[in-house]
Order: structure tokens, then sequence, then C-alpha cells
């Protein structure tokens, strides 16, 4: 532990360095809340995809790029006397125990998803304590939009406005379909934007109730899609073909044979 201490002082060291007004870093020194908000998010998706290809060294890089942006900001919130890198661990600290009562308290939880429920109840117990106005005051507007759709739905869940199983959803989707099929022959793009989001977030929907996560599942189907995109441009390298010029016909022919 002593050891840990002593790697994340010299890392802090590191920040204050680089924010020294007079020797640090232009760019650093620059830097606001607002200003470096989206590199947090960036540096988050860049640890999901090192997951993803199970490339653990870069994992571990990854993982060291997300937690400079927690003392980016932490010390920002220093600078200005709001609020310092060892409140925000003991604040994490209090909430992890204040949400295991399961673990740290007399409650028993047996299965995982008796655990979530006790998790979920607690953190709703805490919005009422805050006195917000609906339960969707506190769900952040600028989450990935999949992400943001799958938070609101579980938000509804909590007082039953949701689908008691997940046949009922694909009958929701096929109904969303029909009314898209409908907007698709009065040409109306803004009424096809509208359908094309609702069947989107029935989609979202049945994940939830898959137990599947839509914003996993997005990101692989993209990696899949890209992989296999790949193999046909080498296909086509390895076989003397163009794949630019070819009909779609040629090109699905491509895409079978890769598949």
């Amino acid at each position: 532990m002593n050891k840990l201490n002593k790697e994340l002082e010299d890392l802090i060291a590191t920040f204050r360095s680089l924010r020294n007004p007079d020797t640090g870093c232009a760019w650093d020194r620059e830097q606001t809340f607002k200003s470096i908000a989206s590199c947090a998010i960036e540096e988050a998706y860049e640890v999901a995809d090192a997951i993803d290809r199970e490339d653990f060294k870069a994992l571990k890089s990854e993982l060291g790029d997300l937690l400079f942006q927690v003392i980016f900001h932490a010390e920002m919130a220093n600078e200005k006397g709001i609020f310092d890198l060892k409140e925000v661990i003991s604040e994490l600290n209090d909430k992890l125990v204040r949400r295991h009562p399961h673990v740290f308290a007399n409650e028993q939880a047996i299965s995982s998803k008796e655990s979530l429920s006790i998790w979920e109840d607690i953190k709703a117990e805490e919005r009422k304590a805050q006195k917000l106005d609906s339960l969707m005051d506190d769900v952040p507007k600028n989450l990935p939009s999949l992400i943001r759709a799958k938070k609101l739905q579980k938000r509804a869940a909590r007082i039953g406005f949701d689908w008691k199983d997940a046949n009922k959803v694909i009958n929701k989707i096929e109904e969303e379909l029909d009314e898209l099929k409908i907007e698709h022959s009065k040409n109306n793009k803004d009424k096809l934007a509208e359908e094309v989001g609702d069947i989107l977030f029935t989609i979202v929907n049945l994940t939830r109730h898959y137990d599947l996560d839509p914003e996993d599942i997005m990101r692989r189907s993209n990696l899949k899609f890209e992989q296999r995109f790949k193999a046909m441009e080498k296909y086509a390298e390895h076989n003397d073909l163009e794949l630019d010029g070819m009909s779609v016909a040629q090109l699905e022919e491509v895409w079978q044979k890769i598949k």
C-alpha cells in the first residue's frame, strides 16, 4: 500500500508540474473542466476497445490514461478550492459501502440480481433525498444515445412502466416497422426520422429484456463489420479484383464468401 501511495503522490506531483504557471505545459495550463470533458469519454471508450481486443498491455496503458483524467479534474477542483482527490476517493468509498449493505451490514443477497436490486433501491432513495422533480432528472443528457435510452427505460421500469416480456417488445417493434412503412410511402423525412427513432428506442428495450447492453452490442457489430470488410479487401487483393466498381450483387457474393 505504501508503494501505491508513493506512485499516486508522484502522479499528482507530475500533474502539478504540468499545470505550473511558470514552467508547466502551455496546453495543460489552459485546460478547464469543459475543455477536457470529452477526453474522459474518449479514454473510457479506448479502455472498452482494449478489452474487446483482449489486448491487456493496451488495457494497462488505457486505464492509466483514464486515471489521469480523474486526476486532472480532481486537481483542477483542488486549485479552485472546491474539493480534492482525497475527497473524491472518500466519497466513492462511502458510496460503495452504503450501496452494499449485503456485504458491509446485515442485509443478505443471494444472487447477483438481488445485489443489483439492492444497489438500485439505494440509488432511488438517494435521488429522493436530493428532491429531484422527476425520475429522469439526473440521467446525464450527454451520454451516448443508446446508453441514455437504456437508463431512461430502466427508470420508467421502476414504477412498472415497461413491457412484461420480450414477446411484447417484439410485437411493438413490428408495430413500429409498420408505421415506418407508412411514412416511407409518404417520403416525409421528419416523420421517417421519428419512426426510425421509435424503432431504435424499442430495440434498446428489447436488449434490456434479454439482459444485454445495447452499446456493447453495437460496438461489437461495428467491429464485426469492420473485420469482414477488411477481409473482403484482402480477398479482392489476393484475387486481383477491384471492389470499387463491382455491382452490388458481386460485392454481396464476396461478402458471403467471407462470412
